[in-house]
C-alpha cells in the first residue's frame, strides 16, 4: 500500500502542478479590456485609405503641434516599442497630430528611417476638433494640452478596444503608458504590448487546429 501511495503521489504531483500553472498562464495571457469600441480613424487626413484600427493591433500617440519638443517621446517609443514589434505584420504605431505639422514630421520619420523600418508607422493629421474627439473616444482620465499633446500612448486591439491594466501595481487601472518615462515603456507597456500579441497567436493557433478537425 506505501509503495502504491508514493507512486500516486510522484504520479499526481507533476499533474497537479501542470495544471496550476496552466492555468495561471491562462489567466495572464489576456490584456483587459477598460473601454470597448472606441472611435475610430473616419475623418482624419490618412497617409493611405487602408489605414485603420480594425483587425490591427495600435499603438496610438497624441504628440501634438510642438512636436521639436515632443519628439524625443515618438524616439523613445520607437526604440522601446516600435523597433521591437513592427516587423509583426499585425501591428503598427500611430501618431496623430494637429493639421500643419506635415514638414516636422516629414523631417522626423526621415531620421527614424536611419534608424529603422518606418513601414508600420503612420502620422495621421486632423483639425483641433477632429484630435480632441478622437482622443475622447478613448475615454480615459487624461487630457490633451493647448497644443493637443498628451504623454500618454494606448493599447487598442483589434476589434477597437482599449486594452490596459485594471490591476496596476501603482495606479490601479493604466488606461494608458507615459511615453516620457524610459522606465514605464521599456517595462509596464513593452510586457503588455508583448501579452497582447501572445493572445492573438494563441487564438489563432487554436483556430487552426480547430479548422484542421473539421476538415478531416
Amino acid at each position: 500500500m506505501k509503495k502504491f501511495f508514493v507512486l500516486g503521489i510522484l504520479f499526481l504531483l507533476p499533474l497537479v502542478a501542470y495544471l496550476f500553472f496552466a492555468s495561471g498562464v491562462n489567466h495572464f495571457s489576456k490584456l483587459p479590456v477598460l473601454q470597448t469600441k472606441i472611435g475610430n480613424l473616419e475623418g482624419l487626413q490618412l497617409p493611405t485609405d487602408s489605414l485603420q484600427l480594425k483587425d490591427k493591433i495600435s499603438v496610438v500617440a497624441f504628440m501634438g503641434r510642438d512636436l521639436k519638443i515632443t519628439q524625443g517621446n515618438i524616439f523613445n517609443l520607437n526604440q522601446k516599442i516600435y523597433n521591437y514589434f513592427y516587423q509583426f505584420d499585425d501591428f503598427q504605431f500611430i501618431v496623430v497630430v494637429p493639421e500643419g505639422t506635415e514638414k516636422l514630421t516629414g523631417e522626423i520619420r526621415y531620421k527614424l528611417n536611419e534608424l529603422t523600418d518606418t513601414k508600420n508607422l503612420h502620422f495621421v493629421y486632423g483639425s483641433k476638433f477632429q484630435v480632441e474627439n478622437f482622443h475622447k473616444s478613448l475615454n480615459t482620465p487624461y487630457q490633451l494640452d493647448a497644443n493637443l499633446y498628451s504623454p500618454y500612448v494606448f493599447i487598442i486591439d483589434k476589434d477597437g478596444n482599449l486594452r490596459g491594466r485594471d490591476d496596476d501595481e501603482d495606479l490601479g487601472e493604466l488606461y494608458g503608458y507615459n511615453s516620457a518615462s524610459v522606465a514605464e515603456i521599456n517595462g509596464k507597456m513593452k510586457d503588455d504590448v508583448k501579452v497582447i500579441l501572445a493572445e492573438y497567436r494563441l487564438a489563432l493557433k487554436k483556430y487552426n487546429k480547430l479548422k484542421t478537425k473539421i476538415a478531416e
